[in-house]
């Protein structure tokens, strides 16, 4: 980016971060279903989970962060469906603006809106008994690659908020991300499932990415699961970008 688009996308993304500022609603609704979701399999079903020594909720939470994630990204998808619908687009058009900065504007506030959204899960999964030794590094890392999966998930988003038709339809698209998690090593061991879901489970981003993450609350090499989730997080996010460009392109031409 130019320093010019730098400076554009700065302004459009607190454009966007007061809107939410004005509606923090938006935030504590993306963290109850997660919230609710780990209250259910901490205290109804975690008891007849088996996942060893380990603590159901530790087990359980790189899942939880991923399912906050998802359903945030929704919210992107929904703001940039009511920009297009109210003519801002079209506005920004006829001004000295970056055209890519409008994108980048919702991309970064997605970014810190779900990140806020992560922070509370897990202060109430420290209150539900979650205890991590990680080190600073370790939390940095797993603030990447959390940040990363954002990232790459919030480009789909745009992709859907650029193309949706009806309001309901530009949020739809993150219902199989959320399920996605379900069949994946996030709330139970792969090897307990059926051969081929456990093959699809295996073979699936989020189960490297959930893998990492827990192995870097439990202090465990990560193993070549984090170059599996880096590819994954890498290879969705280029082709979400270079698609959202091109969408963003053919609806404002």
């Amino acid at each position: 980016m130019t320093t010019h688009a730098l400076a554009d996308t700065r302004a459009l993304t607190g454009r966007s971060l007061r809107h939410i500022s004005r509606s923090p609603d938006t935030i504590i609704t993306t963290a109850v279903t997660p919230i609710a979701l780990m209250l259910l399999f901490v205290y109804v079903f975690g008891g007849a989970i088996d996942t060893g020594s380990e603590s159901y909720v530790d087990y359980l939470l790189p899942g939880i962060l991923l399912i906050t994630i998802a359903s945030g990204i929704a919210y992107t998808a929904y703001r940039l469906f009511l920009d297009l619908q109210g003519g801002i687009f079209e506005r920004f058009q006829s001004m000295p603006i970056g055209r890519s900065s409008v994108l980048w504007g919702h991309v970064l506030t997605s970014l810190v809106a779900n990140l806020t959204s992560v922070a509370i899960v897990i202060g109430v999964a420290l209150a539900m008994g979650f205890r991590t030794g990680a080190s600073v590094g370790a939390w940095f890392a797993v603030a990447g690659i959390l940040a990363l999966f954002t990232l790459a998930l919030t480009w789909l988003a745009v992709i859907a908020g650029l193309s949706a038709k009806t309001v309901d339809g530009a949020s739809a698209f993150s219902y199989p991300l959320i399920f996605l998690p379900f069949i994946s090593s996030a709330f139970v061991p792969t090897d307990t499932m059926p051969g081929p879901v456990a093959w699809f489970a295996e073979n699936q981003p989020v189960t490297s990415v959930v893998n990492t993450l827990r192995a870097l609350f439990d202090q465990q090499p990560v193993g070549q699961d984090i170059w599996i989730a880096l590819a994954w997080l890498v290879g969705i996010l280029v082709v979400g970008y270079v698609a959202a460009l091109a969408a963003y392109r053919r609806r404002i031409s």
